[in-house]
Protein backbone atom coordinates (compact mmCIF):
# COMPACT_ATOMS: atom_id res chain seq x y z
CA UNK A 1 0.00 0.00 0.00
CA UNK A 2 1.67 3.27 -0.99
CA UNK A 3 2.02 5.78 1.82
CA UNK A 4 0.69 9.66 2.27
CA UNK A 5 4.03 10.56 1.00
CA UNK A 6 3.75 8.73 -1.87
CA UNK A 7 0.09 10.23 -2.46
CA UNK A 8 1.44 13.89 -1.72
CA UNK A 9 3.94 13.32 -4.11
CA UNK A 10 1.57 12.01 -7.19
CA UNK A 11 -0.55 15.09 -6.43
CA UNK A 12 2.56 17.23 -6.78
CA UNK A 13 3.30 15.77 -10.26
CA UNK A 14 -0.06 16.75 -11.22
CA UNK A 15 0.26 20.14 -10.43
CA UNK A 16 3.64 20.93 -11.39
CA UNK A 17 2.60 19.05 -14.73
CA UNK A 18 -0.22 21.44 -15.62
CA UNK A 19 1.96 24.07 -15.28
CA UNK A 20 4.33 21.77 -17.82
CA UNK A 21 1.14 22.12 -19.98
CA UNK A 22 0.90 25.84 -20.12
CA UNK A 23 4.76 26.83 -19.90
CA UNK A 24 5.77 24.23 -21.93
CA UNK A 25 8.46 23.16 -19.65
CA UNK A 26 9.93 22.95 -15.87
CA UNK A 27 7.57 19.86 -15.40
CA UNK A 28 10.23 18.04 -13.23
CA UNK A 29 12.34 20.55 -11.88
CA UNK A 30 9.25 21.64 -10.30
CA UNK A 31 8.44 18.36 -8.86
CA UNK A 32 11.96 17.22 -7.99
CA UNK A 33 11.97 19.49 -5.07
CA UNK A 34 8.48 18.19 -3.31
CA UNK A 35 9.76 14.49 -4.77
CA UNK A 36 12.89 14.61 -2.21
CA UNK A 37 11.45 15.82 0.70
CA UNK A 38 8.31 14.01 -0.01
CA UNK A 39 9.71 10.25 -0.78
CA UNK A 40 13.65 10.91 -0.94
CA UNK A 41 16.22 11.04 -3.63
CA UNK A 42 16.38 7.33 -4.63
CA UNK A 43 12.43 7.04 -5.58
CA UNK A 44 11.87 10.76 -6.65
CA UNK A 45 14.94 10.45 -9.48
CA UNK A 46 13.92 7.11 -11.03
CA UNK A 47 10.29 8.25 -11.31
CA UNK A 48 10.19 11.44 -12.25
CA UNK A 49 13.18 10.17 -15.22
CA UNK A 50 10.54 7.01 -16.60
CA UNK A 51 7.44 10.05 -16.91
CA UNK A 52 9.92 12.23 -18.93
CA UNK A 53 10.39 9.57 -21.06
CA UNK A 54 6.75 9.04 -21.15
CA UNK A 55 5.73 12.39 -21.91
CA UNK A 56 8.41 12.65 -24.58
CA UNK A 57 7.32 9.43 -26.45
CA UNK A 58 3.86 10.95 -26.22
CA UNK A 59 4.88 14.07 -27.77
CA UNK A 60 7.24 12.70 -30.62
CA UNK A 61 4.62 9.77 -31.81
CA UNK A 62 2.11 12.63 -32.70
CA UNK A 63 4.65 15.44 -34.00
CA UNK A 64 7.61 13.63 -35.48
CA UNK A 65 8.08 15.92 -38.57
CA UNK A 66 8.24 18.50 -36.78
CA UNK A 67 11.62 17.42 -35.59
CA UNK A 68 15.11 18.89 -36.35
CA UNK A 69 17.60 16.02 -36.36
CA UNK A 70 20.63 18.04 -36.86
CA UNK A 71 20.12 19.78 -33.55
CA UNK A 72 18.72 16.75 -31.81
CA UNK A 73 22.14 14.78 -32.69
CA UNK A 74 24.02 17.59 -31.70
CA UNK A 75 22.25 18.06 -28.16
CA UNK A 76 21.99 14.57 -27.52
CA UNK A 77 25.92 14.20 -27.95
CA UNK A 78 26.56 17.34 -26.09
CA UNK A 79 24.51 16.65 -23.35
CA UNK A 80 24.94 13.16 -23.24
CA UNK A 81 28.66 13.65 -22.30
CA UNK A 82 27.47 15.72 -19.76
CA UNK A 83 25.13 13.67 -18.25
CA UNK A 84 28.11 10.55 -18.29
CA UNK A 85 29.94 13.07 -16.00
CA UNK A 86 26.96 13.80 -13.76
CA UNK A 87 26.45 10.29 -12.87
CA UNK A 88 30.43 10.03 -11.64
CA UNK A 89 29.36 12.95 -10.02
CA UNK A 90 26.23 11.46 -8.42
CA UNK A 91 28.06 8.29 -7.40
CA UNK A 92 30.29 10.47 -5.51
CA UNK A 93 27.50 11.89 -3.34
CA UNK A 94 26.19 8.37 -2.84
CA UNK A 95 25.08 8.67 0.70
CA UNK A 96 25.21 12.31 1.22
CA UNK A 97 21.59 13.18 0.47
CA UNK A 98 22.12 17.08 2.04
CA UNK A 99 24.80 17.82 -0.20
CA UNK A 100 22.68 16.78 -3.16
CA UNK A 101 19.88 18.85 -1.68
CA UNK A 102 21.69 21.88 -1.74
CA UNK A 103 23.09 21.79 -4.50
CA UNK A 104 19.58 21.44 -5.84
CA UNK A 105 18.17 24.42 -3.80
CA UNK A 106 20.79 26.01 -5.32
CA UNK A 107 20.33 25.67 -8.62
CA UNK A 108 16.59 25.98 -8.29
CA UNK A 109 17.10 29.29 -7.06
CA UNK A 110 19.23 30.43 -9.65
CA UNK A 111 16.97 29.33 -12.01
CA UNK A 112 13.81 30.96 -10.57
CA UNK A 113 15.70 34.40 -9.93
CA UNK A 114 16.94 34.37 -13.80
CA UNK A 115 13.68 33.39 -14.71
CA UNK A 116 11.67 35.80 -12.97
CA UNK A 117 14.33 38.67 -13.78
CA UNK A 118 13.10 37.66 -17.79
CA UNK A 119 9.22 37.95 -16.68
CA UNK A 120 9.48 40.95 -14.83
CA UNK A 121 12.19 43.29 -15.66
CA UNK A 122 14.13 42.66 -19.14
CA UNK A 123 10.83 42.22 -21.30
CA UNK A 124 10.25 46.01 -20.00
CA UNK A 125 13.87 46.94 -20.78
CA UNK A 126 13.80 45.26 -24.31
CA UNK A 127 10.88 46.81 -25.03
CA UNK A 128 12.08 50.42 -24.01
CA UNK A 129 15.02 49.71 -26.05
CA UNK A 130 12.94 48.62 -29.08
CA UNK A 131 10.90 52.33 -28.73
CA UNK A 132 14.07 53.77 -28.53
CA UNK A 133 15.51 52.67 -31.16
CA UNK A 134 12.80 53.00 -33.16
CA UNK A 135 12.11 56.64 -32.51
CA UNK A 136 15.78 57.30 -33.12
CA UNK A 137 15.86 55.86 -37.05
CA UNK A 138 12.56 57.39 -37.39
CA UNK A 139 14.40 60.70 -36.82
CA UNK A 140 17.65 59.90 -38.18
CA UNK A 141 19.84 59.36 -35.46
CA UNK A 142 21.00 55.60 -36.03
CA UNK A 143 21.68 54.57 -39.31
CA UNK A 144 20.63 50.84 -39.92
CA UNK A 145 24.06 49.68 -41.02
CA UNK A 146 25.16 50.69 -37.52
CA UNK A 147 22.38 48.82 -35.86
CA UNK A 148 22.96 45.56 -38.01
CA UNK A 149 26.35 45.70 -37.19
CA UNK A 150 26.31 45.91 -33.61
CA UNK A 151 23.22 43.47 -33.34
CA UNK A 152 25.19 40.74 -35.10
CA UNK A 153 28.35 41.13 -32.91
CA UNK A 154 26.36 40.57 -29.98
CA UNK A 155 24.15 37.71 -31.35
CA UNK A 156 27.72 36.02 -32.33
CA UNK A 157 29.34 36.30 -28.84
CA UNK A 158 26.00 34.64 -27.38
CA UNK A 159 26.04 32.14 -29.81
CA UNK A 160 29.44 30.71 -28.92
CA UNK A 161 27.87 31.21 -24.93
CA UNK A 162 24.71 28.89 -25.73
CA UNK A 163 27.18 26.32 -26.65
CA UNK A 164 28.33 26.12 -22.74
CA UNK A 165 24.76 25.71 -21.54
CA UNK A 166 24.57 22.14 -23.09
CA UNK A 167 27.26 20.67 -21.35
CA UNK A 168 26.07 22.16 -17.98
CA UNK A 169 22.31 20.89 -18.49
CA UNK A 170 23.99 17.46 -19.33
CA UNK A 171 25.66 17.22 -15.46
CA UNK A 172 22.27 18.46 -13.93
CA UNK A 173 20.21 16.30 -15.69
CA UNK A 174 22.53 13.48 -14.71
CA UNK A 175 22.10 14.45 -11.12
CA UNK A 176 18.84 15.09 -10.93
CA UNK A 177 16.96 14.90 -14.29
CA UNK A 178 16.37 18.68 -14.20
CA UNK A 179 18.55 20.04 -17.13
CA UNK A 180 15.22 21.50 -18.97
CA UNK A 181 15.61 24.88 -18.09
CA UNK A 182 19.50 25.40 -19.29
CA UNK A 183 18.71 23.27 -22.58
CA UNK A 184 15.55 25.34 -23.00
CA UNK A 185 17.94 28.81 -22.73
CA UNK A 186 20.01 27.23 -25.51
CA UNK A 187 16.46 26.50 -27.77
CA UNK A 188 15.02 29.06 -27.99
CA UNK A 189 17.60 30.91 -29.59
CA UNK A 190 18.06 27.87 -31.79
CA UNK A 191 14.60 27.31 -32.88
CA UNK A 192 12.56 29.90 -32.30
CA UNK A 193 9.20 27.79 -34.54
CA UNK A 194 7.09 26.68 -31.73
CA UNK A 195 6.24 23.52 -33.38
CA UNK A 196 9.79 22.24 -34.07
CA UNK A 197 11.10 23.38 -30.74
CA UNK A 198 7.94 21.50 -28.59
CA UNK A 199 8.70 18.19 -30.51
CA UNK A 200 12.56 18.23 -30.70
CA UNK A 201 12.97 18.95 -26.87
CA UNK A 202 10.55 16.22 -25.99
CA UNK A 203 12.67 14.02 -28.55
CA UNK A 204 15.33 14.64 -26.21
CA UNK A 205 14.68 13.71 -23.39
CA UNK A 206 13.38 9.94 -24.68
CA UNK A 207 17.45 9.85 -25.58
CA UNK A 208 18.89 11.02 -22.41
CA UNK A 209 16.18 10.05 -19.97
CA UNK A 210 17.00 6.82 -21.67
CA UNK A 211 20.45 7.03 -20.29
CA UNK A 212 19.50 8.15 -17.28
CA UNK A 213 17.36 4.70 -16.93
CA UNK A 214 20.24 2.71 -17.56
CA UNK A 215 22.46 4.40 -14.81
CA UNK A 216 19.55 3.68 -12.56
CA UNK A 217 18.85 0.48 -13.19
CA UNK A 218 23.04 -0.25 -12.90
CA UNK A 219 22.57 1.91 -9.12
CA UNK A 220 19.39 -0.35 -7.71
CA UNK A 221 16.67 2.28 -7.38
CA UNK A 222 14.67 -0.20 -9.57
CA UNK A 223 12.42 -3.02 -7.97
CA UNK A 224 8.67 -4.28 -7.89
CA UNK A 225 7.37 -1.26 -5.70
CA UNK A 226 8.97 1.15 -7.32
CA UNK A 227 7.62 0.06 -11.19
CA UNK A 228 4.04 -0.14 -8.87
CA UNK A 229 4.94 3.93 -7.59
CA UNK A 230 5.63 4.74 -11.38
CA UNK A 231 2.40 3.40 -12.71
CA UNK A 232 0.39 4.65 -10.17
CA UNK A 233 1.80 8.18 -10.92
CA UNK A 234 1.60 8.05 -15.11
CA UNK A 235 -2.00 9.00 -14.63
CA UNK A 236 -1.42 12.06 -12.93
CA UNK A 237 1.54 13.16 -15.18
CA UNK A 238 -0.80 12.84 -17.86
CA UNK A 239 -3.92 14.50 -16.37
CA UNK A 240 -1.80 16.84 -15.46
CA UNK A 241 -0.56 18.27 -19.55
CA UNK A 242 -3.73 17.52 -20.26
CA UNK A 243 -5.68 19.88 -18.40
CA UNK A 244 -2.27 22.25 -18.68
CA UNK A 245 -3.26 22.32 -22.51
CA UNK A 246 -6.53 23.34 -22.13
CA UNK A 247 -5.53 26.25 -19.82
CA UNK A 248 -2.92 27.29 -22.17
CA UNK A 249 -6.23 28.12 -24.24
CA UNK A 250 -7.34 30.21 -22.06
CA UNK A 251 -4.82 31.93 -19.91
CA UNK A 252 -2.15 33.86 -19.43
CA UNK A 253 1.46 31.94 -20.29
CA UNK A 254 3.19 34.56 -18.72
CA UNK A 255 1.30 34.61 -15.54
CA UNK A 256 1.77 30.71 -14.92
CA UNK A 257 5.64 31.45 -16.09
CA UNK A 258 5.69 33.76 -13.46
CA UNK A 259 3.64 30.93 -11.07
CA UNK A 260 6.40 28.07 -11.92
CA UNK A 261 9.18 30.57 -11.07
CA UNK A 262 8.02 32.10 -7.89
CA UNK A 263 7.04 28.22 -6.75
CA UNK A 264 10.74 27.23 -7.82
CA UNK A 265 12.05 29.81 -5.64
CA UNK A 266 10.16 29.10 -2.43
CA UNK A 267 11.16 25.35 -2.77
CA UNK A 268 15.07 26.59 -3.56
CA UNK A 269 14.91 28.12 -0.29
CA UNK A 270 12.95 25.17 1.64
CA UNK A 271 15.84 22.93 0.16
CA UNK A 272 18.50 24.78 1.48
CA UNK A 273 17.01 25.33 4.42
Amino acid sequence: MLSTNFILFFLAIFVTHIMHGVTGFAGTVLAMPFGLMLVGYTSAKPILNVLGMASGIYVFLGNRKYVDWKELRKIVVIMGCGILLGILIKDQLLGKEKMLYFVLGAFVICVSVHGLYKELIAGRVRNKEGDKTNEAAFTGDVKEDDVASESSGRESFKDRLLYLLLPIAGIVHGIFVSGGPLLISYMTKKLPDKNRFRTTISTVWIFLNGMVLVDDIRSGYWNISLIISALVAAPFLFSGLKIGSILYKRMSQRTFMIMSYVLLLVMGVKLLL
